[in-house]
């Protein structure tokens, strides 16, 4: 019998584990801001701004949101990131992605000072998480891995395979399951012999961003299944993974809606938590 991963469940104990954590630090006089770019127009990043925006509030968190123009040059988005890098009240820098095509996304993230960046995009936090040494991880990986040890799955020993190898996902979802000390293989388009690597997983993570692109013969009896993926079809929203189907053969799964994406903001109020304590000298 499968187990539902709820994200619900899991999202609002590490909330509430930061509302206190806030509460604490606004004993000692220490507010916790976290200021959010979006540039342009794009509702579905409008969405997620506004979802961050409500959380922070939740929590106590105080949060700063900065609606630029799609016409905003380079130069003025980096102006902006600079007087954010020197804001005391503002511990975490979030500049919502994608940006308009005339805007050098990586440039941007570079212009983030590394201790402010709660999306752990920055190449230092980048390299810290390859050595094992760090202070933020990117919210989804993070979120995925709260699950796994809310859920009581160690990953120890275990066969891990990640579909996809994006710098946002894919990749530190890997070196997370290695940190554990589970043996990871991470798959991409151009992998040979997907569905019999997927085969072999103890712990298979969907983040291929292809709807229901997990089958049930890719999956074998007993594995934990983490779908990533969100797309909305005809009947509503789905995942990257074939729920109705995979569901019967696993003995964990994360549901779409409702699994993985509650837990990205989330992580994203618990980065912003440990920047505030990291740039007061205050332990986590």
């Amino acid at each position: 019998m499968t187990e539902i991963i709820d994200g619900k469940a899991v999202a609002a104990a590490v909330k509430e584990r930061v509302k206190q954590g806030v509460l604490e630090l606004n004993e000692k006089g220490i507010t916790v801001g976290l200021a959010v770019i979006i540039v342009g127009e794009d509702p579905a990043s409008k969405v997620y701004v506004a979802n961050k925006k409500k959380a922070c509030e939740a929590l106590g968190i105080i949060s700063e949101e900065y609606a630029l123009p799609e016409s905003t040059t380079q130069e003025e988005l980096l102006a902006l990131i600079a007087e954010l890098n020197r804001k005391k009240s503002i511990n975490g820098i979030l500049c919502q992605l994608p940006l308009p095509a005339h805007l050098d996304e990586k440039q941007v993230i570079n212009a983030i000072l590394p201790e402010k960046d709660v999306d752990a995009f920055h190449p230092q936090n980048v390299g810290r998480i390859m050595i094992g040494d760090f202070d933020f991880v990117p919210c989804t990986p993070a979120g995925i891995m709260e699950m796994l040890e809310a859920s009581n799955i160690d990953v120890c020993g275990k066969t891990c395979v990640v579909i996809g190898r994006s710098n946002i996902v894919g990749k530190p979802m890997g070196m997370l399951l290695l940190h554990k000390n589970g043996t990871v293989t991470i798959c991409h388009s151009k992998t040979r012999n997907l569905k019999e690597i997927c085969l072999g997983a103890d712990i298979l993570v969907a983040a291929v961003g292809k709807p229901k692109f997990v089958t049930a013969d890719m999956v074998k009896e007993g594995a934990v299944v983490i779908d990533v993926g969100i797309h909305r079809g005809e009947n509503g929203l789905c995942g990257d993974v074939d729920f109705e189907n995979v569901s019967k053969k696993t003995s964990f799964i994360t549901p779409v809606p409702g699994g993985v994406g509650p837990m990205t903001i989330a992580m994203l109020m618990q980065n912003t938590l440990t920047a505030a304590k990291k740039q007061n000298a205050l332990p986590e």
